[in-house]
């Protein structure tokens, strides 16, 4: 993924609200959330990439729990031992804990994992691994990371917006205005404020926004959104609850 926004509210209903925008080669395969690791890990819902087998995005139902992973800067591993980071927001969700032994395995990534009691974000760019937690608030991820000035433009237009986005009373919503906001609000991929990409990378081919994931995690449940069509706030399916 390429954006995500994580807004915190201890006192509110729904304490975490997470928006996640996976940008990726289009022609890449992946199928959308459902149960695709029900030997190694039972009960996870997420996306699956079918190229590496991991996902961009899982959920724990049961623990109320979520993991995400970003593409970071850094040191690249090296091509012979790489591996995909799609297994990263698997251990996430699942509550696995994350140590620096084995990364050299993986290229540059951020990391978050989140449930309604706070959210912790992992950097590993290849030589060290870091990690910070989350306060309350508003606040996105790219691939440079944890953006808390307003040098980006995509974090400077948006976060504001998100933060004054009225909070749902329950995880049945409404939920109206974080599905506009989550499919870009008609913002055009030329603009650089943009949250919803559309190009050619010249060494890949056509790379762009793929899927938007919407969830509202609170102590009594998980809902849980996603869209394939990521400019149509009105395309987003419920995944939970079911």
């Amino acid at each position: 993924m390429c954006t995500v926004v994580v807004s915190i509210d201890p006192s509110a209903e729904i304490p975490l609200i997470v928006v996640g925008v996976r940008d990726e080669f289009t022609e890449r395969p992946w199928v959308p959330p459902a149960e695709h690791w029900p030997q190694d890990h039972p009960g996870l819902i997420g996306g699956r990439d079918l190229r590496g087998g991991g996902t961009w995005l899982a959920v724990d139902p049961g623990g109320r729990r979520v993991g995400a992973v970003l593409n970071g800067r850094g040191l690249p591993a090296p091509a012979r031992t790489r591996c995909s980071r799609g297994d990263l927001p698997l251990l996430a969700a699942a509550g696995g804990r994350l140590s620096e032994s084995g990364l050299g395995r993986y290229d540059p990534f951020h990391l978050l994992r989140a449930d309604p009691a706070g959210a912790r974000l992992w950097h590993w760019d290849g030589i060290a691994l870091s990690q910070e937690d989350l306060p309350p608030g508003t606040h996105m991820i790219v691939n440079s990371g944890w953006e808390r000035g307003e040098e980006n433009e995509r974090v400077a237009f948006f976060r504001p917006l998100f933060a004054a986005a009225e909070r749902p009373s329950g995880l049945g919503g409404p939920w109206e205005r974080w599905r506009e906001l989550a499919t870009g609000a008609g913002i055009p991929s030329e603009d650089p404020r943009t949250m919803i990409i559309n190009h050619d990378l010249p060494e890949g081919g056509p790379f762009g926004s793929v899927s938007v994931t919407l969830l509202g995690l609170a102590p009594g449940g998980v809902h849980y959104e996603f869209t394939a069509d990521p400019r149509d706030p009105a395309a987003f399916h419920g995944v939970l609850p079911e």
